[in-house]
């Protein structure tokens, strides 16, 4: 007779709770070619014992087949996956991997370091609250660790930690490392990080990524991940004001009437003040309602249904905010674009703009400027071709409520849909916001199907993915 355990001797409900009140922390790696990045995430998942034995025995048949490292098992081979990524040695598209230690779970994107791919690398960073910045350390600073550390910190990423890879092959040297690092901080110093962490590595042997080495005695700082495991997430979308993108409108029946979303910053609770934006109309929120009951309180990165106590009328593409902090309605944006698409744009090219969980019409009324993303300079420009940077002004068909990207990763940015193909052209973060000079009756909705069917999934990063094939 066989006797099989319950599933409580087991403490699966335990073991689930603590996994699903772990912190998510999404982070990108970036940097040159041939620095080390694939390297690196494939150590942070065969260390932290993420990798399972029939994926080690397909590593070692592959590492054989297209790995750069003569006997030993190719790290890098665990991200880098598409056929062209292992002919050529090199990472192009965008690669998301999961892992999980007791603290945290994680997110990682290992992004392209060739420029042609810059696109892709914006996609990785628009969502990541850490940047992991590496430098081979036989070559220093390159143009792309330049490019790179701009191009975070002008998607919003506050906090770096540089990794010094490769120290094993300079023989760990301190005044190598400081003068890496001294290098890093005063080309860093105009961009406004709120944080930056250097750590000697070497990604091939796994000294300082997991476990602390042993050959750099002079560093007395922690491991990779434990910074990773320690490092502040999402702190600042917390301190922010509250902000609801309405989703759906929930009405199971004649007695419920909620409003569901993904609460993108701030918290809320029973007996705060709203509005609900672009309508204007104000009212206080009776309950917050989830599939596991009702909640005293809700915050950032929660799913849930929001009752309020007042008849208000709002569908998908209305925002629910605090009343002491509401969103500015305009109907023209000055935004910074990502430009994606092979073809040019220039001024009077129209387009969809997804703004939140709102798709609306939007021209281009001006081509300003365009960003040097080496130096993060200006200069003129009537046109932006694909990789570029520049400013823009795009005239919309109805107001929208917007806050600034630097106020608001989420409702300070939109993607750019091509109408005839519904490709997504462009990555959009809103600089300023000038409220609309008068109130105007809200347009009717754009076609739900072509813009919708694009990017119904919701968010800058789904829509973005799709354009790369993720």
């Amino acid at each position: 007779m066989t006797i099989h355990q319950s599933p409580e001797a087991f403490g699966y409900d335990a073991f689930l709770r603590t996994h699903q009140s772990k912190e998510v922390l999404r982070f990108i790696t970036c940097g040159s070619v041939d620095d080390g990045k694939s390297t690196l995430i494939g150590r942070l998942l065969h260390d932290t014992k993420q990798i399972f034995d029939d994926q080690v025995t397909a590593l070692q048949r592959d590492s054989r087949k297209h790995g750069t490292q003569g006997a030993e098992v190719d790290l890098a081979l665990l991200v880098d996956g598409l056929q062209a990524e292992r002919e050529q040695g090199i990472t192009i598209d965008v690669a998301y991997r999961f892992f999980s230690t007791d603290r945290r779970s994680f997110i990682v994107a290992d992004t392209p370091g060739h420029e042609q791919y810059t696109r892709n690398m914006a996609t990785g960073a628009s969502t990541a609250d850490v940047a992991v910045i590496l430098v081979d350390a036989r070559h220093g600073l390159t143009r792309q660790t330049r490019r790179h550390a701009l191009l975070v910190s002008l998607l919003g990423i506050h906090r770096v930690a540089l990794a010094i890879n490769k120290m094993d092959l300079v023989g760990w040297s301190q005044d190598k490392f400081d003068a890496i690092l001294s290098g890093f901080q005063a080309f860093a110093a105009p961009l406004n990080f709120s944080e930056v962490r250097a750590i000697p590595l070497s990604a091939k042997n796994g000294d300082n990524v997991v476990l602390p080495g042993t050959a750099a005695t002079w560093y007395d700082g922690v491991p990779l991940l434990r910074y990773l495991e320690e490092v502040p997430v999402k702190s600042e979308e917390r301190a922010a004001a509250f902000r609801m993108p309405v989703q759906w409108v929930n009405r199971p029946n004649s007695d419920f009437r909620g409003f569901s979303g993904l609460i993108a910053s701030g918290s809320v609770a029973p007996g705060d003040a709203v509005t609900v934006a672009p309508s204007g109309k104000t009212s206080t929120v009776a309950r917050i309602f989830t599939a596991d009951g009702d909640l005293e309180r809700a915050s950032e990165g929660q799913s849930v249904t929001l009752v309020l106590a007042d008849e208000v009328d709002a569908s998908r593409g209305a925002v629910i905010a605090t009343s002491d902090a509401p969103l500015t309605l305009t109907d023209s944006l000055d935004v910074r674009l990502f430009w994606a698409a092979e073809t040019d744009l220039a001024p009077g090219a129209s387009l969809w703009a997804k703004v939140g969980t709102q798709t609306v019409n939007a021209v281009v009324k001006a081509v300003h400027r365009r960003i040097d993303p080496e130096t993060g300079q200006a200069g003129p420009a009537d046109k932006l071709a694909v990789n570029d940077i520049g400013d823009v002004t795009l005239t919309l068909d109805r107001q929208i409520a917007v806050d600034p990207y630097v106020e608001n990763r989420d409702t300070g940015s939109l993607i750019l849909i091509d109408r005839e193909t519904t490709d997504t052209a462009a990555l959009g973060l809103v600089q300023t916001v000038v409220a609309a000079t008068k109130a105007s009756a809200p347009a009717p909705a754009a076609s739900e199907s072509k813009p919708q069917e694009a990017a119904r999934s919701g968010g800058l990063l789904a829509g973005i993915k799709r354009l790369f094939g993720g």
